[in-house]
């Protein structure tokens, strides 16, 4: 004899022989310990966590687990959401047998959706794939920012193209769904050390950046392999096109007319790449180390050429200015005796007294400034 207690929280499921007799209420219980088998389980619990060789059909021929049970069935294809009071639970994945949950304590409530339709309903709470509770590898989160938009393939076909926002869709049905983003805002590509020979064969780097904007993302994406890279050849074409008609020297004074032309050959295949060019211009041109070596030389030379011209235009200005002034004065002596005045205050303002064989040479300049 052997004693059983089965509490509040729990019901028991008697078998004998491997035969289900019926369900034990919370109570105390006596059984012959070799004729009896019993299986405790908790409200909470669904009956599906009994073996497996337990058949559900056999158990909801009871009338009393009949009356204390719902019942939910989730076949292939499916996917099932348990609700407990209004309260979401947990995800019901496909099974053989139906699941039975106790219906004692609490409201059941029961939505089974179909899978084999990628997109998930409307209605469908959001919050219910932020749980945890629905595995990850049956459904797929699409997250699209601000200024993005994202296009969704089912089995590799195109079926949609979504705006700003979270999305799920469900992958257990059999369709493979695979997405890819797209940024609708001005995009750059920056086009570094492009070598590029001129005409008077001297090879120079050109770095080149280019601002664009995608106008058909589903065009873009199935009739061109890599926009990017497509921009990226444009680009050196046409700078090879031009700068291999003309010479260094010209090359250099000509670096607005370089953007301009690449600028205008990119805006020519643009409906091709399904894009708008917005701007193109050249940064930088670089010069080998020997060519850039010399031409530092030559603008020296050219500088200092233009020091010498500058330096002997304002001593030849000088001396005329001289001149001017030696006529002036010699025309007139009281000029003359003004200017003779002045360098005598200069001398005095730096120069307390000069001595010479103990006379005073600033007093005798004075003396003689003032008979004359």
């Amino acid at each position: 004899m052997k004693k059983i207690m089965i509490k509040e929280n729990e019901r028991g499921l008697l078998f004998k022989k491997c035969k289900f007799e019926r369900i034990l209420e919370p109570g105390e219980y006596f059984f012959w310990s070799n004729n009896a088998d019993i299986k405790k389980v908790p409200l909470k619990e669904p009956l599906n966590c009994l073996s497996p060789d337990v058949d559900i059909n056999v158990l909801l021929k009871n009338k009393n687990i009949a009356e204390q049970t719902d019942v939910c069935e989730v076949k292939d294809g499916q996917i099932g959401f348990h609700f407990v009071d209004g309260v979401f639970r947990n995800a019901i994945l496909p099974n053989s047998n139906k699941y039975l949950y106790w219906n004692v304590e609490h409201e059941n409530k029961f939505i089974v959706m179909d899978t084999s339709n990628p997109e998930t309903a409307e209605d469908l709470p959001k919050y219910m794939f932020k749980a945890n509770k629905i595995p990850c590898s049956y459904y797929r989160e699409i997250i699209v920012q601000e200024n993005e938009k994202a296009a969704v393939f089912y089995n590799g076909k195109f079926e949609k193209l979504l705006d700003p926002g979270t999305y799920y869709f469900w992958v257990c049905g059999g369709i493979s769904v695979t997405y890819r983003i797209f940024d609708m805002r001005l995009l750059n590509i920056s086009i570094n050390g492009q070598e590029v020979l001129t005409r008077d064969k001297v090879t120079i780097r050109i770095n080149l950046t280019v601002n664009y904007k995608i106008k058909d993302c589903i065009k873009m994406y199935n009739e061109t392999e890599n926009c990017s890279e497509q921009i990226h050849i444009l680009a050196q074409l046409a700078l090879r096109d031009f700068v291999g008609r003309y010479n260094l020297d010209e090359i250099l004074m000509s670096k607005n007319e370089m953007s301009e032309f690449v600028l205008k050959r990119l805006k020519e295949n643009q409906d091709k790449l399904y894009i708008e060019i917005m701007e193109a211009g050249v940064k930088d041109i670089i010069l080998p180390g020997e060519i850039r070596d010399i031409m530092n030389t030559v603008l020296v030379a050219e500088k200092r050429a233009q020091a010498n011209v500058i330096t002997r235009r304002e001593e030849v200005a000088s001396t005329r200015s001289l001149l001017n002034t030696a006529k002036l004065m010699e025309e007139n002596k009281t000029l003359y005796k003004l200017k003779e005045l002045e360098y005598i205050e200069r001398i005095c303002e730096n120069i307390e007294s000069i001595n010479i064989g103990g006379g005073d040479i600033l007093t005798q300049l004075t003396k003689l400034i003032a008979k004359d």
